[in-house]
């Protein structure tokens, strides 16, 4: 421990030799003592020394299972993140492929509904015409019968028929051919005007209640019901034997043709009004 030079000065004092002629008992005055000096602080203890650091020394190998289980967890974090990867890229192919697929799946399907589509609508087309075609057939047929059931149950339907039939012959005598029972009526009911115009009215056993015959010298007018139902087929663009009744035989089986031919050969001589 080192001292400085004033703390060395003011610790030691000077020596003097005793003064033997100073009388005994007299004792010399001591010297003034110095102060006392602060004790200095105690030396820091030393500081344990550390053994050098080695990392060769202080490495601790791990052990076959920790090597083992790194290996594992290692292999194990490879292959999750392989099969997210793996995942990802198989899901958007999948999802490119599903689509495509799909896709072609929808068109096809899409083109083979149009195809039906235009089946049913040629069908649907076919079988409108057909049905149109059967709805008329038998509003015609519904037509002539009631035609024939209102001349059965309102037999003067016949005086209309004849007035409109006079009203299209040029001025002239004429010979009115009809059914006895039709005849009957008309005498009945328009015999005077009959009379009056100079027209003759003759039974014909070949005509059908409602049928009414009417020659004259320049024309011959046909206002049987054959022949008033034909021009409502013609104009309805239908042929009349698509439609023509069943039982178009006269009445007492006469063939309505024989029994035309035999009237003709006869001369019209029929009875008379």
């Amino acid at each position: 421990m080192s001292i400085s030079r004033h703390q060395a000065v003011g610790a030691y004092q000077r020596w003097k030799p005793q003064d033997f002629d100073a009388p005994e008992g007299t004792v010399e005055p001591e010297t003034e003592a110095a102060p006392a000096l602060p004790e200095p602080p105690p030396a820091p203890e030393p500081e344990p020394e550390l053994p050098a650091y080695d990392p060769l020394i202080d490495l601790k190998l791990p052990t076959a299972e920790e090597i083992e289980r790194m290996h594992e967890e290692i292999r194990a974090a490879g292959f999750e993140e392989g099969k997210r990867e793996g995942h990802a890229e198989g899901l958007a192919a999948g999802e490119r492929k599903g689509y495509a697929e799909g896709k072609a799946r929808a068109e096809a399907e899409a083109a083979r509904l149009a195809a039906l589509a235009d089946r049913l609508d040629q069908s649907l087309s076919g079988i409108d015409h057909e049905v149109a075609e059967e709805l008329m057939a038998l509003a015609i047929e519904l037509a002539r019968q009631v035609v024939h059931r209102t001349l059965d149950e309102h037999p003067e339907a016949i005086l209309g028929t004849l007035r409109a039939a006079l009203q299209q012959l040029p001025q002239g005598h004429a010979q009115i051919r009809l059914h006895p029972e039709d005849l009957a009526l008309v005498r009945e009911h328009m015999g005077e005007q009959i009379s009056h115009g100079g027209h003759r009215l003759q039974e014909d056993f070949a005509l059908q209640r409602g049928d009414c015959r009417i020659d004259t010298q320049g024309a011959q007018l046909d206002a049987t019901l054959e022949t008033r139902w034909r021009r409502v087929l013609e104009s309805l663009g239908r042929e009349h034997a698509q439609f023509a009744p069943q039982d178009a035989v006269a009445p007492d089986g006469i063939d309505d043709n024989d029994a035309r031919e035999d009237e003709r050969s006869a001369g019209g001589d029929g009875a008379s009004a």
